[in-house]
């Protein structure tokens, strides 16, 4: 997991590298990134206060490649992250996990709005456990189990580089369980042990939002909804993502996350994971020429 990370970021890097050469004859691509490697650590010894001795990381990149010439827009993201804690005693345990990628092409039929279809992939890395990641409890989750395919067609809403709108009424949503041991009826939604997959077909709604609070902190803030029109509409799968990014330096950023996710295939309650990291960042803005409107590229600016 380490390495794929590892080769996702150089070689995301070397397109950035490549393309910002390119800057006078490829002026319809942008590129806006961050590689980040955050470290924590604790030590102890005589401490009457008690405690553990730990140390953890979480490495991840965070990409946005855009291309927009004419009436075309063509959005892709890619969000990769993974992170361990090791605790004297507990041992190894996983601290994030996520894969998300995912590609939307639009033709403008009018201003900001645009006849758009995509599709969409989210996942983990590694295996997750029902007692805090423990490798001896009871596994939950795992690659692919689940992943959620999503293909789909609807409209964009796009008046600035700061707010996406993209609403998809003939939504195809795939439900992916490939480890065997999480084969069992119910699971995610699995209808019969043995199962793999599970196909539904709806309405999905998604939103980016970013918002510049000031110097070099800025919020983004990302949503999402489903509606499955084949078996009980009225059952919302519901996302929310929040990422606070706080510049110190070139080099040096602090990000606090926020997740929440209700999901009643999953479990019938809202799920929340929040992160803080500082530490290393090194961020690619290539984005001179996405738009024509440059007052709303005020958060990008270094």
């Amino acid at each position: 997991m380490k390495k794929l990370l590892l080769i996702a970021s150089i070689s995301i890097g070397a397109m950035a590298t490549a393309q910002e050469a390119k800057t006078d004859t490829v002026k319809a691509w942008s590129i806006q990134g961050q590689n980040t490697l955050m470290l924590n650590q604790a030590a102890f010894s005589n401490w009457v206060g008690g405690g553990a001795n730990n140390v953890g990381w979480l490495a991840g990149v965070n990409y946005n490649l855009t291309y927009e010439k004419g009436k075309d827009l063509w959005e892709n993201i890619i969000i990769l992250g993974y992170g361990q804690n090791n605790t004297q005693g507990t041992g190894v345990r996983k601290t994030q996990d996520v894969i998300n990628l995912s590609t939307n092409y639009g033709r403008e039929f009018a201003k900001h709005w645009y006849l758009s279809a995509g599709a969409g992939l989210q996942s983990q890395f590694a295996p997750g456990y029902e007692d805090g990641n423990n490798p001896d409890a009871k596994k939950i989750s795992n690659f692919m189990a689940p992943g959620y395919l999503n293909l789909g067609a609807g409209v964009t809403y796009r008046p600035n580089d700061n707010l996406t709108v993209t609403l998809r009424p003939a939504n195809a949503r795939w439900t992916f369980v490939l480890d065997k041991d999480l084969q069992k009826a119910g699971t995610y939604g699995l209808k019969n042990d043995g199962d793999s997959s599970l196909f539904q077909f709806g309405f999905l709604g998604t939103a980016m939002y970013k918002i510049k609070i000031m110097e070099n902190i800025n919020l983004t803030n990302t949503a999402s909804v489903f509606s499955n029109y084949l078996d009980h509409p009225d059952r919302l799968v519901l996302a929310y993502g929040a990422i606070l990014n706080m510049k110190i330096n070139k080099y040096i950023s602090s990000n606090i996350t926020l997740d929440l996710l209700y999901d009643h295939n999953q479990i019938w309650k809202t799920q929340l994971k929040q992160t803080l990291g500082v530490g290393f960042a090194y961020n690619i803005d290539n984005g001179k020429k996405r738009s024509d409107n440059k007052d709303n590229q005020g958060w990008l600016k270094k």
